[in-house]
């Protein structure tokens, strides 16, 4: 499987740093949007998150599946805008030198509506899981 570096990936996404938070991105053969990302240690998110303890945030967590949801939709013009987040789950704590990987597949479509499902794992472990709602609109 091929994945899109941070530099191809900013052809699809809007995001740029500090807000990029995938380093690879590509969709498999069944659809299904994979990413990953490496926690180095220093990333804005983990000051203070918790001193001596870093663990990245789920909120974070959430924005990185939804960044992957993003792929789904197949449009590059119009942006994806996060509508909703439902059924959660935080399972494992992530921290830094971990590799997490993502991934996210849709469920529905309704129009310009998109609901899809995802999940993070670092090696065999599952940290994370959820759905998300996204609407797609044009850049204004």
């Amino acid at each position: 499987m091929d994945y899109m570096n941070r530099e191809e990936i900013k052809n699809i996404l809007p995001h740029r740093e500090p807000m990029l938070l995938l380093d690879g991105l590509c969709l498999d053969e069944q659809g299904v949007a994979r990413s990953r990302y490496e926690v180095r240690g220093d990333e804005f998110f983990l000051q203070g998150h918790f001193p001596g303890l870093p663990v990245v945030p789920g909120v974070i967590l959430c924005e990185m599946m939804a960044q992957t949801c993003c792929l789904l939709t197949g449009k590059i013009k119009l942006l994806a805008y996060l509508t909703g987040i439902e059924k959660v789950r935080f399972l494992s704590k992530v921290f830094p030198g971990d590799v997490i990987d993502f991934a996210c597949a849709l469920k529905k479509r309704l129009g310009r509506f998109f609901l899809a499902q995802g999940e993070g794992q670092v090696g065999e472990k599952l940290c994370v899981s959820g759905e998300f709602s996204f609407i797609l609109a044009p850049e204004e």
